[in-house]
């Protein structure tokens, strides 16, 4: 019986190799440069561990110090916090590789103070990724408590920083992820290798706990238009040899074209590997179909409730289980069969083959080999499975100033903006910057305000634009109220710019009165006296005098009045004129009127004489002939 078990997990693992032994893994990488000394300035790569928080989106500077006792980093280091106290800046710690586990050479340096970890290669080969242990008792309780990052470097790079420190020389480090994920637009596209079984260990829990406490910020970005997510799930196949085998039809489906390991890895009891694959092909239909009816953030809440409601550990990990979530959640479960297909069946199934063929990486993407895994803009994610660290590196991935609110949040960014307004233009009477938070740190453009844009560089200058900026602080020109009257510097008429009113000098965004009457510039007429007004002046003539200001000279006020009387008599005549003009005029019409109608009944007059006459006639004959 032990033989049969054996046989059967070399079949899977054999299985398992027959697609990943061509695997392309791709390393990712972050950018190290070395700020100090001076003669050794250059950018280096270093391979970003896959456990602790790398900073995708920022970047850290700190000086090197490579422990004299202990360098492999494998046993905890003497005193407290030694490295911490070495340096005022954040200390980036050096250690050898070799002899223990890399996450807990980081562990170590951690617990003494380290910022960050940079781990020499002890060969000259290509640099590979640090991953933690994939089961080990010892590293149950320090794996999930790095929260440092780290990198491994090359062994040619990782001798020239020692040979610097045993020189004395401050060796001064930028290691930086800002560009460790592509950002090309406003969207991000990701995906979650995953698995439905919760009977793997310390990296199953690590991926339900991930989905559980990343779902609200998932669902966010998801229906806001933000990202673009894909969950996908790895799966086997079974060698043609030993699909009939009993092995075989345990762990795979649709005759060994699809399977995963035996949950328990005991093939005599608990779950069959089948139903994982199972399980897996419903929680992709389950994407697939709500993703049609623009709901596919509803996969998230699916699988943490199948994950609490069916576990393997309660026993209820089964399809019963599985279609009473999905009717808590109004899911049409008829597509959701129809979508899985029949699993005895000697066919391919579309959804399972397409995961197998997207598993092999393409472009700057390596074939996925680590559950889980995460892909963010077809870059795969390192370091720890966290809430905050996910949606820093998913930030990261956006073009600058496209980023949602969720990423300028504090808990993920800093707002640098806050401090010394970011160095950018600021109007502060008005409360407007040029600064703008972004998730990698701030930029510095000129602002559109209610519809008025500024224009200028963002650093030191930036000047309102068009014919409604004098609404807002008055153009940024200069504007002044005394006594009631205002003067302001700013034109709508002008599209921009600044020009001192007439009766002030200055360049338009400081303008001083003019004293007219001290540089005898107005008031010059004989006998006048000036004094000096805000934004003008007061002339007065001698005697009974009139000023007139626009010809700075003086009047009679008598020839004043006379010029008025004269006027009033004109005016006067000019209306008497008229009105006897009209009374005439409707007096001749008057008369006209009357001798046309006189001439008209005149025409008349003979004809109904005629008229009389013949009737007084014809009357004596009508008499006699009634006789």
């Amino acid at each position: 019986m032990k033989l049969c078990v054996a046989a059967a997990a070399a079949v899977t693992l054999f299985a398992a190799w027959l697609i990943l032994v061509d695997a392309r893994f791709v390393v990712e990488k972050s950018s190290i440069t070395v700020l100090s000394p001076h003669k050794m300035r250059t950018k280096r790569d270093g391979a970003i561990g896959n456990f602790g928080l790398p900073d995708y989106g920022g970047f850290i500077v700190g000086s090197v110090v490579y422990p004299a006792k202990g360098s492999h980093g494998c046993q905890v280091f003497d005193g407290d916090k030694p490295f911490k106290l070495q340096s005022y800046r954040p200390t980036i710690v050096l250690l050898d590789r070799g002899e223990c586990y890399f996450a807990l050479k980081v562990w170590h340096a951690q617990l003494a103070g380290a910022a960050a970890v940079l781990v020499t290669d002890s060969i000259d080969e290509s640099l590979i990724t640090m991953d933690s242990p994939e089961e080990s008792s010892d590293a149950d309780g320090y794996i999930e408590k790095i929260v440092i990052p780290s990198a491994l470097i090359e062994k040619s790079f990782g001798d020239s920083l020692k040979d610097a420190l045993k020189n004395k020389d401050e060796v001064l480090l930028r290691i930086d992820w800002r560009e460790s994920v592509p950002h090309p637009d406003n969207r991000v596209e990701y995906e979650f290798w995953t698995n439905s079984n919760d009977e793997c260990g310390a990296r199953c829990d690590e991926q339900m706990n991930f989905v559980k406490n990343f779902k609200g910020h998932a669902q966010i970005l998801e229906r806001g238009g933000y990202t673009l997510f894909t969950p996908h799930y790895i799966t086997w196949f079974c060698p043609p040899p030993f699909i009939l085998s009993s092995q075989c039809k345990s762990q795979c489906i649709n005759h060994g074209r699809y399977c995963a390991p035996d949950p328990e890895k005991d093939f005599g009891e608990g779950y069959e590997g089948k139903d994982v694959v199972y399980e897996n092909l419903r929680q992709l239909c389950v994407h697939r179909v709500a993703n049609e009816s623009n709901r596919s953030w509803v996969w998230w809440d699916y699988v943490t409730d199948f994950h609490i409601r069916c576990s393997m550990k309660e026993k209820r990990y089964s399809k019963d289980c599985a279609e009473e979530v999905m009717k808590s959640l109004d899911l049409p479960m008829e597509k959701i069969k129809k979508c899985m297909g029949d699993p005895e069946a000697d066919v391919e199934n579309e959804v399972l083959k397409n995961e197998q063929q997207v598993q092999i990486g393409r472009g700057s993407r390596g074939d996925i080999t680590i559950l889980p895994t995460l892909v963010l803009n077809n870059v795969q994610y390192r370091g720890k499975l966290e809430r905050t660290a996910v949606l820093k590196a998913i930030c990261s991935g956006f073009k600058e100033t496209t980023e949602p609110s969720v990423c300028l949040s504090g808990d993920v960014e800093t707002n640098e903006c806050l401090e010394r307004n970011g160095g950018c233009w600021e109007d502060k009477k008005a409360n407007i910057t040029a600064c703008k938070d972004t998730f990698r740190g701030r930029v510095c453009e000129c602002p559109v305000v209610n519809g008025v844009q500024y224009k200028g560089d963002g650093y030191t200058t930036c000047e309102a634009f068009g014919p409604a900026r004098c609404s807002i602080n008055n153009g940024g020109c200069w504007s002044e109220t005394k006594n009631g009257v205002t003067f302001s510097a700013c034109s709508d008429s002008k599209a921009n710019g600044c020009q001192c009113p007439v009766g002030f000098v200055g360049d338009g965004y400081k303008c001083e009165d003019v004293d007219e009457c001290k540089e005898r510039s107005v008031c010059q007429c004989d006998g006048c006296s000036c004094k000096d007004t805000w934004g003008g002046y007061d002339c007065k003539c001698k005697g009974n005098l009139l000023y007139i200001k626009e010809q700075d000279v003086c009047i009679e006020r008598s020839g004043s009045r006379f010029g008025r009387f004269l006027a009033f008599v004109v005016i006067a005549v000019v209306l008497g004129a008229g009105l006897a003009g009209y009374v005439f005029y409707k007096y001749r019409l008057r008369s006209y009127m009357d001798s046309e109608i006189m001439a008209i009944m005149s025409q008349y007059m003979p004809l109904d004489q005629q008229n009389n006459v013949v009737h007084a006639e014809a009357q004596p004959l009508r008499q006699e002939g009634t006789a």
